[in-house]
């Protein structure tokens, strides 16, 4: 199973793997709060901070977030035939994991906001695309 949390919200045992999505892992935040930081699964700096500065819309944030995650790599420049295309097999292991054990999205965001990446990154993760 497949789920959010804030990494501030309390520790559970059904959280299964803790996954701190984020490009930034917060000061003063102790690494007993998650299991893996996975920071390249966080939107961009430049993406955040337009939506932060409202500069862009909550939609204008998550097209873009979803744009970002399947970007080419920059090793795909360097293969003709094999291609990452992003993040896809990223996104495809956590599908697979989830469906097999619980899986938390863990994001700085508190728990009660709606417009956080990580509930498009869960629906991105779920959907049939990955």
């Amino acid at each position: 199973m497949l789920k959010t949390k804030s990494v501030w919200s309390p520790i559970a045992q059904h959280d299964g793997l803790r996954i701190l999505v984020s490009r930034f892992r917060g000061r003063g935040l102790p690494a007993s709060r998650y299991e893996v930081w996975m920071a390249n699964l966080g939107p961009s700096e430049r993406l955040l901070r337009a939506f932060q500065e409202e500069r862009i819309t909550w939609a204008e944030f998550a097209r873009g977030y979803r744009r970002e995650l399947f970007e080419d790599a920059p090793s795909d420049r360097r293969n003709a035939t094999i291609k990452n295309h992003g993040q896809k097999f990223t996104l495809r292991l956590l599908k697979r994991l989830a469906g097999r054990t619980n899986v938390t999205l863990l994001c700085l965001c508190a728990e009660d906001v709606d417009h956080c990446h990580r509930h498009v990154l869960k629906e991105v993760i779920l959907s049939r695309r990955v």
